[in-house]
């Protein structure tokens, strides 16, 4: 091989010695590690002799202990516990759980709740008293000491990133949700450094595997750059925010597109202003985090090797269409999907309303908790703007044969949410609902359902709410749905939806009589309207397809009977939940009632 050649070959190369390998914790072939690399490892100072990383409990049956935070009680829930005492004191049954969970930075995963009464006594006797156990709970329900502590907490297994969190007082750990617990003076300034792009490039020349072990975080070397605090407090407040927007937060208020400072009368105004004040937000953290970078590179001296440039896909902001849905998308493709999504979370939100889950007049959740009726919303807010259903059953009909269904319902909210000038005429209030209806029907379009040429705009929100809206549910709630869809079969002879809160051991009966055979008298007398429309129809055209009609009304009428039939043998059980079971298995109580049996009950956490 000649001189030129051997040059040629030897870029495809590099050059380390044994030494070199020997100065990154755990001794991996980090070929690619750099001079600058490796110096960096030779500090003697490391996030392990500030903050060393904890593993947390490990509950053994997740199934039996672990909730969404929604599918139980609020009064049973404690979100702010500072210590042990506290946590006894309380007398709460479930707690907040740190679980890992996506890529996310600075704030949020905050999903889980932990049945930690009387602190642990029932996990500890549920692991120490099953047959077989090798570890006991005093090597499972470890690290006591730090619960309920404020720490900064990551995803245990991340394929791309590490998802660095600052957590609020009152956590629980999991082994997957591992933390650490910086004094109160260090914490701010751990977070920005495990969020910085130094932290994950240490990372990887430990553990090229990207499975971020706890011992791997404690190996991190740590320097001290204290400019970082006020970036973090900033980023860790834009993160908290933007996490709160969405009811799936326990912190939800109310829905975003109500914030007072974008609120106008016209739905596609706030619409516009709540998009630029996310983007506003999104650009600001997108700075705030170069600028927390920067920092760190320069600390490290590592400005030959790294940049402070974050890509917009990785500003975790759920109010960031480019984190949101991907990089594989066009910028007109992730306006359509945002404005669809937000439009689909006001639909969320009024059904809410409707259910009082939510008010118009008062922030937070109002009814939330086993068993809650009309009259313990009332004693809360005594003349509602937008009233609750009065029993928490809410027709889902594919035509109006209710005037209290979910489509007259949303039409009422809209008036009052975004009304007219006071001084507007009757037709003027009119078509300023019309209007407000077509936005929302126009971004429902988008992407959630296809526009149907000459279709009413109450039309297409029915349509929307009968076919489309309980499989969103679904998905926002990770198929631990709390507005559950009662269903007839595959006509939707009759669906409605109950909320799960206030579920009563009556309200089945009350679905019979109220609803199913109601609907069951109209529609013999619709079904007789066609028959004489058919014999009176002089167009063939016409009589063809008033014969469609009659044939799906008949297989719907079947249907209905059938459901009936079911409903009453279940409403005859007066069957009662408990709300500390869990959605999967009170959702399983009710046979082939529910629509997605399946997808709610075959579903491992």
């Amino acid at each position: 091989m000649s001189q030129e050649q051997s040059k040629d070959i030897s870029q495809y190369f590099f050059r380390a010695s044994a030494a070199d390998f020997m100065k990154i914790p755990g001794n991996p072939m980090a070929y690619w590690a750099t001079p600058a690399d490796r110096r960096i490892f030779e500090h003697k100072n490391t996030l392990g002799m500030v903050a060393y990383p904890r593993q947390g409990m490990a509950t053994t049956n997740n199934d039996l202990f672990l909730r969404r935070w929604f599918e139980v009680s609020a009064s049973k829930s404690k979100f702010d516990c500072s210590d042990t005492d506290e946590c006894i004191f309380s007398g709460a049954k479930w707690f907040p759980y740190n679980k890992g969970g996506s890529f996310r930075r600075w704030y949020g995963n905050n999903e889980y709740l932990v049945n930690f009464e009387n602190n642990g006594k029932t996990i500890c006797d549920y692991i120490d008293n099953t047959p077989g156990v090798k570890v006991g709970s005093n090597g499972r329900v470890i690290n006591r000491e730090h619960y309920f502590k404020p720490s900064v907490t990551w995803s245990f297994v991340s394929s791309s990133y590490l998802g660095v969190r600052k957590s609020d007082i009152g956590f629980i750990f999991d082994v997957g949700g591992s933390s650490s617990f910086p004094p109160p003076d260090l914490i701010n300034s751990v977070t920005g450094f495990l969020c910085c792009k130094v932290a994950f490039h240490l990372m990887k020349a430990m553990n090229p595997t990207l499975n971020f072990q706890v011992g791997n975080i404690a190996q991190l070397p740590l320097l001290q750059v204290p400019a970082c605090d006020q970036i973090v407090k900033k980023l860790v407040e834009l993160g908290r925010q933007d996490w709160d927007y969405f009811e799936t937060s326990w912190n939800f208020k109310a829905l975003h597109l109500f914030n007072c400072v974008i609120h106008q009368s016209k739905i596609f105004e706030t619409y516009h202003g709540i998009r630029s004040l996310w983007l506003a937000k999104t650009l600001e953290m997108k700075a705030l985090e170069e600028k927390n970078n920067s920092l760190f590179i320069g600390a490290y001296g590592l400005q030959d090797e790294l940049t402070p440039v974050v890509p917009l896909e990785e500003i975790t902001l759920n109010c960031n269409p480019h984190y949101r849905y991907g990089i594989n998308r066009s910028e007109e493709e992730l306006e359509t999907l945002l404005q669809c999504d937000t439009i689909k979370e006001l639909v969320s939100y009024a059904i809410g309303c409707m259910m009082g889950r939510y008010s118009l007049d008062k922030p937070g959740l109002i009814l939330a908790n086993q068993g809650e009726t009309l009259q313990d919303y009332l004693k809360q807010i005594p003349s509602p703007r937008f009233a609750p259903d009065d029993d928490a059953i809410l027709p889902l009909t594919d035509q109006e044969w209710f005037a209290d269904d979910a489509t007259n319902r949303f039409c009422e909210f809209m008036r009052i949410a975004w009304p007219a000038p006071e001084d507007a005429s009757t037709q003027q209030k009119e078509q300023h609902l019309q209007q407000n209806l077509d936005f929302v029907t126009e971004s429902l379009c988008l992407h959630a359902i296809k526009p149907k040429r000459g279709e009413s705009a109450p039309d297409t929100i029915r349509r929307y709410l009968s076919t489309q809206f309980f499989k969103d549910h679904l998905r926002t709630y990770k198929k631990r749905p709390i507005y559950w869809l009662f269903s007839s079969g595959k006509h939707k002879a009759f669906e409605c939806l109950v909320y799960l809160h206030r579920y009563n051991e009556g309200i089945l009966s009350r679905m019979r009589t109220e609803y199913v055979i109601p609907l069951s008298a109209k529609l013999s007398i619709y079904a007789e309207k066609l028959e004489k429309d058919r014999d009176a129809s002089p167009s063939a055209a016409e009589t063809k397809r008033l014969e469609k009609e009659l044939v799906t009304l008949h297989k719907q009428q079947a249907e209905l009977a059938e459901f009936d039939e079911k409903l009453r043998h279940y409403a005859d059980q007066r069957i009662s939940l408990d709300l500390d079971d869990g959605v999967k298995v009170n959702y399983a109580k009710f046979g082939d009632l529910l629509a997605e049996v399946k997808s709610v009950t075959g579903t491992k956490e």
